[in-house]
């Protein structure tokens, strides 16, 4: 294998990703979000997806391209409150969707890729993310089709005193898509600000990580305190330049001064 892993285009970069395959996609919100590999895969025809990404873009951009086009069969999401065409595809029946508490959701893509099968987390118990009967898929008429299972919960001796803690199953997926700021040519990544948020944890959870760049730089050139996820974790480099379109998914601003 070799060492340099900047590939040509997106389009080479996400080639040998077949329909029906699962993804661990990062992004916050519309931050650090893999536009350019998003696209390169919408023109590419796969179909069928399962998608694990803190949410689903906007109804014309992130995800949302994918969404559009009724590419996506699945989502395991956090946050699904952005985008109408989400809402339309879920409410109808022609999406599953797998709702997850966010730190849950992280913490599941992070275990994944570090080799952790399983978890027990306070998160949920008591809800129905633990008991179960969250619709997953509904059936046109809006009766549920598919729902949650119950997740086994146990209890554990917390500073002396008995908690229910619900077990959550790890995270892996063929490919992660992510965005960075920075990398080398060994796959070293720098993630700007809250995009680093998911994206890393993303990138682990995938079999195949394929990353864009704003920026490549050497082997050697990065302060290696500065790496937020080392390159062993990342399998191809795409440099897409930093004049790249990037949103903002609420711009607010203060009045007066």
């Amino acid at each position: 294998m070799t060492l340099d892993k900047v590939v040509g285009s997106a389009q080479e970069a996400v080639s040998d990703i077949p329909s029906g395959a699962s993804l661990a996609v990062g992004g916050f919100g519309l931050c650090g979000i893999p536009m350019v590999l998003i696209q390169a895969l919408l023109d590419a025809g796969v179909d069928g997806l399962s998608v694990v990404s803190n949410n689903c873009g906007v109804d014309d951009w992130g995800l949302g391209v994918l969404l559009a086009k009724q590419r996506i069969a699945k989502m395991t999401s956090s946050y699904v409150g952005e985008n109408k065409e989400f809402e339309r595809q879920y409410l109808s029946g022609e999406l599953e969707l797998e709702l997850t508490p966010q730190g849950t959701l992280a913490e599941k893509l992070r275990a994944g890729g570090s080799g952790i099968a399983a978890f027990f987390t306070q998160t949920g118990v008591g809800t129905q993310v633990a008991e179960g009967g969250l619709p997953r898929r509904y059936n046109g008429d809006g009766s549920i089709a598919v729902a949650s299972p119950a997740k086994p919960v146990q209890t554990f001796d917390v500073a002396g005193v008995p908690r229910d803690f619900v077990l959550e199953e790890a995270i892996t997926t063929d490919f992660s898509l992510v965005h960075a700021l920075k990398g080398d040519r060994y796959g070293n990544l720098v993630f700007d600000k809250s995009a680093r948020n998911f994206s890393p944890l993303a990138a682990m959870a995938g079999r195949v990580c394929i990353a864009q760049v704003e920026e490549i730089v050497e082997a050697g050139d990065l302060d290696p305190d500065a790496v937020h996820l080392p390159g062993i974790y990342v399998d191809r480099v795409v440099v897409v330049g930093s004049d790249i379109e990037k949103r903002i998914e609420r711009r607010t601003v203060r009045e007066g001064n």
